[in-house]
């Protein structure tokens, strides 16, 4: 594994490396987040999101930059206009900036809002975003950081319809596991919710992962 860049903070520390198999890998405190060989997750977020629209002109938050494959994956589609990136990690932005990671911050579609998610999601002016895709974590029971469990309770998921369009915004979350708690919490702050499994295969291996979406 070959250092590329390291960053630290009162959050932790940041890593991005170049493996043996020529894959670029993020890690956050050690521990392993996304790689650039295994981008099916992130490009299936967009996709279970950009599937519940049938307007034109989406404005969309994205929360958490990672590697960029959630964001390039929604640029491929004519219809969305604009895409707000809500990243904690300053230094992530500018190691994309930099080139350290494939930049998707070159299209001018693209606006980057550094801090925390809940921070950034309750500066948006009232129903005004088509969308929120949140994949800051690999869902609430595998956290990047520990604080990052407040996103997934009833306060903070109605700060988020507080942000959506009504009738037509909808918020969309990616966890790697199936979470009653999460379930029951969307179930209770919209009026429609739903929970779709997504079967992937990751190093052949046959993996789920779930998708909860809420919208009113």
């Amino acid at each position: 594994m070959v250092e590329i860049a390291r960053s630290t903070s009162d959050r932790g520390e940041i890593w991005l490396g170049r493996r043996s198999d020529g894959a670029l890998e993020l890690r956050v405190n050690g521990v392993f987040v996304m790689d650039d060989r295994e981008t099916r997750s992130e490009e299936l977020l967009a996709t279970a999101a950009l599937e519940a629209y049938t307007a034109t002109g989406l404005t969309v938050l994205v929360g958490g930059l990672g590697l960029g494959y959630t964001v390039r994956a929604l640029l491929k589609d004519p219809r969305v206009q604009r895409i707000i990136v809500a990243e904690i990690e300053p230094d992530l932005v500018q190691w994309m900036r930099d080139g350290l990671i494939p930049s998707v911050l070159d299209d001018e579609r693209v606006e980057v809002q550094p801090g925390d998610v809940r921070d950034i999601v309750g500066q948006q002016p009232g129903q005004s975003l088509d969308g929120i895709l949140l994949d800051v974590d690999n869902g609430p029971d595998f956290l990047v950081y520990e604080g990052n469990s407040a996103i997934y309770e009833s306060e903070f998921l109605a700060t988020c319809r507080s942000a959506l369009k009504p009738s037509s915004g909808v918020l969309t979350v990616w966890s790697s596991s199936h979470s009653d708690h999460l379930a029951r919490a969307m179930a209770t702050t919209y009026d429609e919710s739903r929970v779709r499994p997504v079967p992937v295969e990751l190093q052949g291996r046959d993996e789920t992962y779930y998708v909860y979406q809420g919208s009113s």
